[in-house]
């Protein structure tokens, strides 16, 4: 195989490679050391890429596995917190307020959830797959699933429920 073979292979799930590392890493630097590591190592084993029937499911293992084990280090308690920003035209400041609120929050809620149900709400929710790829890819049967988003979407829920009707009687 060669580069540009390659890169049609690769590239075109590089965004939710670095996503997923992003969501289990939280620090963009360490999401995107995770994301060159990823392709480093693939570029390494090129040969072996044609025996997969997936590709992108192998590398979103290959990155939960990564990150898990970046975690897991020592260097993991030298990683820093960083936020992104929400952005939107024509939205006022106290508007951006409470849209860079609610999502941090949100974001802050999934941190909470078990490791599963963390894993199984980003590939769903944010990076959009089918269950039968994150089957695959958690190693879980569809029914558990299932079961693990909708356990994850109830307590997000909640807890937003919660603490938008804190105060109020």
């Amino acid at each position: 195989m060669n580069q540009s073979d390659f890169l049609k292979v690769v590239l075109p799930f590089k965004d939710k490679v670095f996503r997923l590392a992003k969501r289990l890493l939280v620090s963009t630097e360490e999401a995107e050391d995770a994301t060159q590591e990823l392709y480093f190592k693939l570029w390494r084993n090129r040969k072996k890429i044609a025996d997969y029937k997936n590709v992108e499911a192998f590398a979103m293992t290959m990155t939960k596995n990564y990150c898990y084990d970046r975690l897991k280090s020592k260097q993991a308690s030298n990683l820093t917190l960083v936020h992104s920003n929400y952005k939107e035209k024509e939205t006022s400041l106290d508007k951006k307020m409470e849209y860079q609120d609610s999502v941090n929050q949100v974001h802050k809620l999934i941190e909470n959830l078990p490791e599963q149900q963390k894993i199984i709400i980003q590939l769903r929710d944010v990076e959009q797959y089918d269950f039968e790829e994150i089957c695959k890819m958690v190693d879980m049967k569809p029914t558990a699933v299932r079961v693990a988003l909708s356990r994850a979407r109830k307590t997000i829920r909640q807890e937003l429920i919660k603490k938008h009707n804190y105060g109020v009687s």
